[in-house]
């Protein structure tokens, strides 16, 4: 058997390393802490989350491995982000629609939760300033009942024009209210649409049913709604809900039973039981 010509074997040699290179450039492991992006409808718009979630792992959190009074990036990795699709508040003060670091100092009776401008700072929070906040909040820190073993932001509590962004890790909850004032732009939006060719008769009832504004106008809209669509359920269903608010209930009751009819023939038991229910009520 011939020998292996030198530059064959450092060939074979150099394929080799290439070889076990790309199979480590390929191996994929758990990230110690995993990116998590969130997107939540909200008001007439979304708030999205973006973060990275440590977990606990048996130490001491907040006044060891998150200090008390000094500035946290809120999570791992880069910087937390949180981003409105449109105008909001925090804790009733004014945030223009756009996306923002996420910042926090922890203390052990309050936190100051910060947005800011900077959204590459990471954990260089010594780098922090104070110039590029948008807005600072003080709040409460809650204890959880169960631990939250994973860093998690989250929104809850979520109604149509305000929500609850929740901060949470270990034993530890961070309330902060966030709202939106649309009631303007959706009575603009409503006055808009009965002015048009297509009035938005169902969409207007349910708004002004919702916000407790002028019923008699509400059913009025809804009465036009069922002309419009005689076999909806779900609109008899809230013509009969109005009645109710404004105590007119053999007229509730009437159309709630229209509701039952309605929704029997499409095979809806959900509707058939919410009309139900309605009737049990305004029966009392």
């Amino acid at each position: 058997m011939k020998n292996l010509h030198v530059p064959a074997l450092a060939g074979a040699i150099l394929l080799t390393l290439c070889s076990l290179a790309t199979v480590q450039a390929q191996l994929k492991v758990p990230a110690a802490s995993p990116m998590q992006i969130t997107k939540q409808s909200f008001a007439l718009g979304d708030i999205t989350l973006e973060y990275s979630r440590p977990a606990v792992k048996g130490r001491t959190v907040f006044g060891d491995l998150v200090p008390y009074d000094k500035v946290w990036r809120t999570g791992a990795n880069g910087t937390s982000k949180i981003t409105f699709s449109s105008d909001v508040k925090l804790e009733g003060k004014e945030v223009k629609a756009g996306t923002y670091g996420l910042f926090t100092i922890p203390g052990k009776t309050t936190w100051d939760v910060m947005l800011s401008k900077d959204l590459n700072l990471g954990a260089n929070v010594g780098d922090y300033k104070k110039e590029n906040e948008v807005v600072r909040v003080q709040v409460k820190p809650t204890m959880l009942a169960n631990k939250a073993e994973t860093f998690t932001i989250n929104l809850a509590e979520i109604m149509p024009s305000s929500a609850v962004l929740e901060i949470m890790w270990d034993k530890t909850r961070v309330p902060v209210a966030i709202t939106a004032d649309i009631d303007p732009l959706i009575v603009k939006n409503i006055e808009a649409s009965m002015a048009s060719d297509k009035p938005a008769y169902f969409e207007a009832a349910s708004y002004y049913y919702d916000t407790n504004r002028d019923l008699k106008q509400a059913l009025g809209w809804v009465t036009k709604a069922t002309e419009q669509n005689p076999k909806a359920f779900w609109i008899m269903l809230l013509k009969s809900r109005i009645e109710l608010k404004m105590n007119e209930k053999a007229s509730a009751i009437a159309s709630a039973e229209k509701t039952v009819a309605l929704a029997t023939e499409a095979k809806n038991m959900d509707y058939v039981k919410m009309a139900n229910d309605l009737i049990a009520s305004a029966k009392k």
